[in-house]
């Protein structure tokens, strides 16, 4: 994740079982290329060792405030000044009445009073499902919340003391999601962005239809760097088999008019609209309720088609989008002169920006390379991947929003 990439995060354990997923969590940000600093309260650590945690980290764990490591003996000021983000997994219930209290006494406690303002406070909590449904558990964190933190959601099922509920903390693979999302500036708070990403699929019979290569990478790449960026995001999917980003809203769709159905439902309150799906541009003009089978003459079944509506023309030229209330973005995926192509489609489409690629170099691929069109000119986002082009594509929309 190129978000961690040379960050400093400081990794704060409380006590709980689930003190168990965060030797994975030190693994994957250290992959990620972020250097980590421990510290562990002294519940914390009756669940697992300093020493496991120094072995993942690469670094001396903390555990007292009273540590006389630090030249200044200041580890809490020290800790959280050189941190980038301050994470606590698992914050416990009494860590969050902690918090919310301003209590400080202790060391991880300490570090997060004294940490500057703005600086990311991420909490992912894990508790009994009763403890976490209890009103001063969640008065405790919503004041926590209120106070600067960032409380992550938390999980639902089984749970070691083997009840079943909310309460769990998020797997490491979606923590990792959240701090890297936390690092991301927020271009995009207060925007709702609904995006359209993958094929369509036509069907001719009950077995059969007409869809194409696109994977759905580009645009669910693109749902994850917007929400990163601090919008609320709708995804509009065509039939692909991708997992839903963190914090994004997904919709489920076949056909081309399913699609346009699904964002006319959604567009409310929307100010982006981004349609990166590849949408057939016909349908079968008739659907055979039964499947069109050969009958070994060598005949060919006679088919015809009809143009499918427009998804991208019909919302860039509603009233909003008109009246400068939606951006909307459309996407060219293009064989050759894709310069040409885009440009044209830009005007035909009546959009502000239209971002062009080659549609059978990147299909099903990590890695992109994007041409965007405006009318000014036009830019080239080299080859990276999808992941980087998504976000400096958000990067791109966010300036060239109406002030």
């Amino acid at each position: 994740m190129q978000e961690l990439q040379s960050k400093h995060i400081v990794l704060g354990l409380t006590g709980g079982v689930a003190c168990y997923k965060v030797a994975q969590l030190c693994r994957l940000l250290t992959k990620a290329g972020a250097t980590v600093q421990v510290v562990m309260t002294e519940a914390a650590q009756q669940f697992i060792t300093p020493v496991t945690m120094q072995a993942l980290s690469g670094r001396p764990v903390f555990t007292s405030q009273w540590d006389a490591r630090p030249e200044n003996n200041m580890a809490h000021i020290n800790l959280s000044r050189a941190a980038d983000a301050i994470v606590i997994a698992p914050c416990s219930a009494d860590f969050a009445a902690k918090l919310a209290q301003g209590r400080a006494d202790e060391l991880l406690s300490l570090l997060c009073l004294a940490r500057p303002h703005g600086k990311p406070l991420l909490l992912a909590p894990a508790m009994n499902r009763e403890m976490w449904a209890h009103p001063a558990t969640q008065r405790n964190f919503a004041q926590a919340a209120a106070d600067g933190a960032q409380v992550l959601d938390v999980g639902q099922g089984e749970q070691a003391c083997g009840e079943c509920g909310d309460g769990r903390m998020l797997e490491p693979e979606e923590l990792i999601q959240d701090i890297a999302a936390s690092l991301v500036p927020k271009r995009l708070a207060g925007h709702k962005v609904l995006i359209t990403a993958g094929p369509t699929f036509e069907a001719l019979d009950p077995v059969r239809g007409l869809t194409n290569h696109s994977s759905g990478k580009m645009g669910f790449a693109i749902a994850a760097a917007a929400r990163a960026a601090g919008a609320q995001v709708t995804l509009v999917a065509g039939p692909v088999h991708l997992p839903t980003p963190r914090g994004v809203q997904r919709i489920n769709v076949q056909s081309a008019r399913d699609m346009l159905a699904a964002v006319q439902s959604a567009l409310e309150d929307v100010s982006i609209f981004i349609a990166a799906a590849a949408v057939a541009d016909w349908r079968p003009a008739d659907f055979s309720t039964k499947k069109i089978k050969k009958d070994g003459s060598g005949a060919v079944p006679s088919l015809a088609f009809v143009e499918n509506p427009d998804s991208l023309a019909t919302v860039a030229n509603s009233d909003r989008a008109q009246q400068g209330q939606l951006y909307c973005v459309g996407f060219a995926a293009e064989s050759d002169n894709l310069l040409a192509h885009a440009s044209a489609k830009r005007v035909r489409k009546n959009v502000p920006l239209l971002v062009g690629n080659i549609g059978p170099a990147t299909f099903g691929q990590d890695d992109n390379a994007l041409l965007l069109v405006d009318e000014q000119g036009h830019r080239e986002l080299p080859h990276a991947s999808k992941r980087a082009l998504a976000q400096q594509l958000v990067a791109e929309i966010a300036r060239r929003l109406p002030r």
